[in-house]
């Protein structure tokens, strides 16, 4: 708690990839390209969900909401990650690093409590469809929705705090291509022994109860998909469900293996590769894993787009 008066650190400075600077400018130009890619993709979902009144259902509302934080996420990293791609020394100023840790945490968190809260509403939509408007009612959905956001707002918040309440003496290069919490408090020149079992026993609770409870829930939706009388609505509720749990394995099969893992188990070259599957790949994928996979979506772009020609035309 004695940061200002400790700490001689008043920038860091992101390595990124710098070990390959033959490499940085191909790379600068594929995450550009990806970066893109993944705003005007998120955002065309956020725009269709709220201009089609016949998507302003949870399961809709559920994936406009991983949307904004899909984009937020991206907007976090990626553009700190090109400058680091486009320069010799990219510097970021101590204060800055916070705040890219404290909105990688909140929309990380956020991110783990959404998928967690839409296996729930496919759970319900697939084991007790007659049920399920009773269930998942509006008022169900902003309780599951808000509490995602509080949750990782509560967790960015007290990791964040904590993390920048050690003194920070030297060295300040970071090799890795962001302010995450594993590579920034390796830098930290105190016993962070006490931190690292509170963040691991944190993202236990944050990430794998989450992908447990996930689990739980499509076992339950596979015995209730293979008990269903047409192979026309077992391939319906498996092309519903397939998307998700895509996007799911991705998730968290990278987090988990950034934030669980001993600080030896991987160089850092394999840790920025994780961290880039789950921060760049995971964003960019989701939108298309969707909207292609999902025939209200596409009709709902479709019925979109034919508006906008029909208003250009006249």
């Amino acid at each position: 708690m004695k940061r200002q008066n400790q700490s001689s650190v008043v920038e860091f400075i992101l390595l990124g990839f710098s070990n390959f600077p033959e490499l940085q400018e191909q790379l600068f130009g594929i995450f550009l390209v990806i970066y893109l890619v993944t705003l005007i993709g998120n955002a065309t979902i956020i725009v269709v969900i709220s201009l089609d009144q016949s998507l302003h259902v949870p399961m809709y509302l559920f994936l406009q909401n991983l949307s904004v934080v899909e984009v937020s996420f991206s907007g976090v990293i990626m553009p700190e990650m090109l400058v680091v791609l486009s320069t010799e020394k990219a510097t970021i100023p101590f204060a800055g690093c916070f705040a890219q840790m404290y909105f990688i945490l909140l929309f990380g968190g956020t991110e783990c409590f959404l998928l967690g809260a839409m296996a729930y509403d496919r759970y319900v939509a697939i084991c007790h469809p007659l049920s399920y408007p009773i269930i998942m009612n509006k008022r169900v959905f902003m309780k599951l929705a808000i509490s995602s956001w509080a949750l990782g707002f509560v967790v960015a918040t007290l990791q964040t705090s904590w993390v920048f309440s050690f003194p920070f003496c030297g060295p300040n290069e970071i090799n890795h291509l962001s302010c995450e919490t594993p590579p920034v408090l390796e830098l930290a020149c105190a016993d962070t022994f006490l931190f690292e079992m509170y963040a691991f026993t944190g993202t236990i609770l944050i990430v794998v109860v989450p992908f447990l409870l996930i689990l739980l829930s499509y076992i339950r939706i596979l015995f209730a998909i293979l008990k269903m009388p047409s192979s026309t609505g077992r391939q319906k509720a498996f092309s519903t469900c397939a998307s998700h749990l895509t996007s799911v394995t991705l998730f968290y099969g990278t987090a988990n293996m950034t934030y669980l893992q001993p600080k030896a188990s991987y160089s850092p070259e394999t840790k920025k590769l994780m961290s880039l599957a789950y921060s760049m790949l995971t964003p960019l994928l989701n939108p298309l894993i969707y909207s292609l996979r999902n025939t209200e979506m596409k009709r709902a772009l479709m019925k979109l787009w034919r508006r906008k020609m029909v208003l250009h035309i006249v």
